[in-house]
């Protein structure tokens, strides 16, 4: 199945595949070659046998010697530049592979849900990318080409060798059945080791990844000894795993020499008795044992590199787990109403996260086109996953989520996302410059629409000091930014978009009551005619909102304005009291 699949990735270069073969099957005839010279200088320069080959026949010893050793080197010269030039053929179809497997995998991990990529680890996910892929190279470069190289010179030379003496070629394949059986013994441990290997180098990438992404984490509760030796258990366990995957393919490959060497032994024992009977000359005898030597070549090597495609098809398997994996989320056939009014509605909706227990339980809500709502409730309520079920990371297990009446499962996601522009939290900030962070989801936009969504957000103030305004680049994850200029530049990326529906996570937590109150004051003008949804704990962002809905233990326990919610006393009135004792300096807000 490996293998087969592994074959796919070949059709694409199936003519540099050919020019390779033709390579291996010149190569093969090179080899064939090889010890006929010395067959001429031993039997007919130095013994005076005549020369069987009518062109050569009546030659002086001094040119038959002067053309034997030009015709070793010619045939070593050929041999090398085909060599050379089969070599690096073989790698760029490899590499090629390499490069198209990447690309797949990279391209699923884009498409997989949420779902997937909370159960899966970064680091794991890394390494597939970038050391697993190389596995279907090896496939090819240790599998495919050896094979057909070996079997085409041992054809070759079978057939040469059964010419000079079928009962020596009879001995010399005797240690056939023995390797077979040395490669079905050994070929389940060296599969087992393989894939140990993988996902213990596997796990080092993951404590790298997660020690790295929260390293402010690690120094603030100083645990860097303890991640250390966290680490260096995990490299040991790695490099152990290793040993043992190299110490067997060397025990098998030692096994495999005195086979071989075995074999060559009964060669050379039953050849001088041919020799001593005068079945076989001195140079012929030479001929055979040369060949005996290219025989066993093309086996050991196969054999030698038997555990190395072992650890690559460990390696492809894991990429092909992640391609075979199917998304939570399917994307619909049905295109997007044109125009897009934003009307949303959650009918009956039901939903739990997998091995969990429901995090929204029966969500009727109807959302009139522009409406502004806010949704408030404790920590853990099912706000953001709520707002999840809007671009579709999750789709709902029971129940429908629409806009304007078209149930979402049915459209495209991509272009049901363009349509939605989100601030999420943790504010995310890639290590580009201010002007790409905002243009993140408008790659098209211009500078001044930039600056535009920039002010609206309040951040135009803060990136012009910066020693490059808008072209500085920031650290990775957005270091050297505070949390609140994070935060503005998710909030401008998110007004740039200028989408008909706009959801706010939080989208002010890590401001001051002054820049909030900025900041609320340009998204109340940007937002008008757009449906807009805001999570916030801090009540004074949804003052305005035109519908709160609270959620309490994944169900809706209110909605209404603020008056009514208020006037209810009840969970919402309850905690704006709460918030707005501990705030004095917002009463007046």
């Amino acid at each position: 199945m490996i293998l087969r699949r592994t074959a796919a990735y070949l059709w694409p270069y199936r003519w540099r595949v050919a020019v390779a073969l033709a390579q291996v099957a010149l190569m093969s005839g090179l080899e064939l070659l090889k010890p006929w010279p010395l067959q001429v200088v031993i039997d007919s320069v130095l013994g005076g046998k005549p020369v069987v080959w009518a062109p050569l026949a009546g030659l002086s010893p001094q040119a038959l010697l002067g053309g034997a050793v030009a015709a070793l080197v010619v045939i070593y010269v050929l041999l090398g530049l085909v060599s050379v030039w089969n070599n690096y053929t073989t790698i760029s179809i490899g590499q090629g592979m390499v490069n198209d497997l990447r690309s797949r995998i990279y391209a699923q991990l884009q498409r997989l849900s949420l779902s997937f990529h909370n159960r899966a680890s970064v680091g794991d996910l890394i390494y597939r990318v970038t050391a697993d892929t190389y596995a279907i190279q090896t496939l090819a470069m240790n599998g495919l080409f050896p094979l057909v190289s070996a079997a085409l010179l041992l054809g070759g030379m079978l057939v040469v060798m059964l010419r000079l003496d079928p009962l020596l070629t009879a001995v010399a394949c005797g240690v056939g059945p023995l390797l077979l059986l040395g490669i079905v013994m050994v070929n389940r441990h060296l599969s087992a080791a393989a894939i140990e290997m993988r996902e213990r180098e596997s796990e080092v990438y993951q404590i790298v990844q997660r020690n790295l992404s929260a390293i402010k984490l690690v120094q603030a509760f100083s645990r860097e000894d303890i991640e250390h030796g966290l680490f260096l258990a995990g490299s040991r366990a790695s490099l152990q795993s290793g040993l043992r995957l190299y110490t067997l393919q060397t025990a098998y490959g030692a096994a495999t020499n005195v086979l071989i060497a075995a074999g060559t032994a009964a060669v050379l024992w039953a050849g001088a008795q041919q020799v001593w009977n005068g079945r076989l000359s001195v140079g012929e005898m030479i001929v055979f044992v040369s060949y005996l030597a290219s025989l066993y070549a093309p086996i050991n090597s196969i054999v030698q590199t038997y555990g190395l495609i072992q650890g690559a098809k460990a390696g492809v398997r894991r990429v092909f787990t992640v391609l075979d994996a199917e998304p939570a989320v399917r994307d619909g056939d049905d295109a997007l109403p044109t125009p897009l009014h934003g009307a949303v509605e959650f009918r009956d909706v039901r939903f739990a996260y997998p091995d969990g227990e429901l995090a929204l339980r029966d969500i009727d809500l109807q959302i009139v086109a522009g409406t502004c709502v806010a949704i408030v409730g404790p920590t853990g309520a099912g706000k953001s996953t709520l707002m999840s079920l809007l671009p579709r990371f999750y789709d709902p297990n029971d129940g429908a989520v629409l806009i304007d009446g078209v149930d979402l499962r049915t459209l495209r996601c991509a272009e049901l996302r363009s349509q939605i522009s989100m601030v999420l939290q943790p504010p995310i900030v890639f290590p580009m410059s201010i002007h790409d962070n905002i243009a993140y989801g408008r790659p098209e936009a211009t500078r001044p629409e930039v600056e535009a969504a920039a002010r609206i957000a309040q951040a135009h103030e803060f990136i012009a000091r910066l020693p490059d305004g808008y072209d500085t680049v920031v650290g990775e994850q957005g270091a050297t930014l505070s949390e609140g200029e994070r935060q503005r530049l998710t909030i401008a990326r998110a007004v740039l978009r200028q989408a008909p529906i706009l959801i706010l996570d939080e989208p002010t937590s890590s401001v001051d009551v002054a820049t909030e109150a900025s900041i609320m004051e340009g998204l109340e003008r940007f937002i008008a005619g757009r449906t807009t949804f805001v999570i916030a704990h801090r009540l004074s962002t949804v003052r305005k909102a035109d519908l709160i809905i609270v959620l309490q233990r994944g169900a809706i326990v209110e909605q209404g304005t603020l008056a009514e919610l208020l006037a209810r006393g009840g969970l919402f009135a309850g905690m704006y009291a709460t918030q707005f004792a501990e705030e004095p300096l917002q009463r007046g807000a």
